[in-house]
């Protein structure tokens, strides 16, 4: 005899449609706030229409192509150095900021409001600061990413960290290592290719951020395209933003094959 499937409780389905009902008046309010009017954006088709009439075909000479390609590469290694210089900290603000390793609560604590903060403030926001105090080009972009990059990526290898399997610690410990100890011959080893493939993931993230850091004086391909917007040379800026795609593309594969690569090594 089947058994009869169990009534909700009256206080359950309740919340649910509270929930409910806050999830659309949210939606509702965030609708009115942002002025969406799709008749808006039907009546702007003439201006979408003349500028890609002015962006089409790009510029490829190599007048335009040649500053493009040199601040791809510039982009590129704002987002490399952005990424390696920022391993050190974040690998110490991630044993700060992980429970099996934190020498103690406040300094939990203390390194998880440095993440926090970290991850509040915007890389763009951080390169302003930085392009105020060094000036225009790469120098800024590079400190913006670290800075940001620290407190996402310290925050994601203290969870991985906090995940990991704890059977080699402890026998370190009952063999009366101590936490450096430990984290040096026991944690870091078994999540190595989980962090690995974090710092890989958060390369290609920087390299798409470098980008928009050009905008506000960075450097980069980023730099070339706000100018080309400024003098109105928008088949120029097609130019550029198709060598980003071409960028992109490539750093998302050589990602994508790299972190394939340390979860095959992970799960042999």
């Amino acid at each position: 005899m089947p058994v009869p499937p169990k009534p909700r409780r009256p206080k359950a389905a309740l919340i649910g449609w509270i929930v409910a009902a806050v999830v659309v008046a949210a939606h509702a309010v965030a609708w009115e706030t942002t002025d969406i009017s799709f008749g808006a954006l039907a009546d702007g088709w003439r201006g979408m229409a003349d500028f890609l009439s002015e962006a089409v075909p790009p510029d490829l000479s190599w007048d335009v192509l040649g500053p493009s390609l040199d601040g791809a590469l510039v982009t590129l290694w704002i987002g490399l150095l952005g990424t390696t210089l920022s391993i050190p900290f974040s690998l110490l603000l991630a044993l700060l900021a992980a429970r099996g390793t934190a020498p103690a609560v406040w300094v939990y604590q203390a390194a998880r409001a440095v993440l926090s903060f970290l991850r509040a403030v915007p890389d763009v926001v951080f390169a302003l600061i930085f392009v105020t105090a060094v000036g225009l080009g790469p120098f800024p972009g590079v400190l913006a990413l670290v800075c940001h990059n620290v407190g996402v990526m310290g925050k994601l290898w203290a969870e991985s960290l906090e995940d990991a399997d704890p059977g080699p610690s402890q026998a370190l410990r009952s063999a009366g290592a101590n936490r450096v100890q430990v984290a040096a011959h026991a944690l870091l080893p078994s999540v190595s290719p989980q962090l690995a493939g974090l710092l890989m993931y958060r390369f290609d993230v920087n390299v798409r951020s470098s980008l928009v850091l050009g905008l506000v004086g960075a450097g980069g391909i980023g730099f070339l395209i706000n100018q080309s917007i400024k003098l109105f040379k928008f088949d120029e800026m097609l130019t550029h933003i198709l060598v980003v795609v071409v960028l992109i593309v490539a750093v998302d594969r050589l990602s994508a094959v790299v972190r394939h690569r340390l979860s095959e090594g992970d799960h042999p």
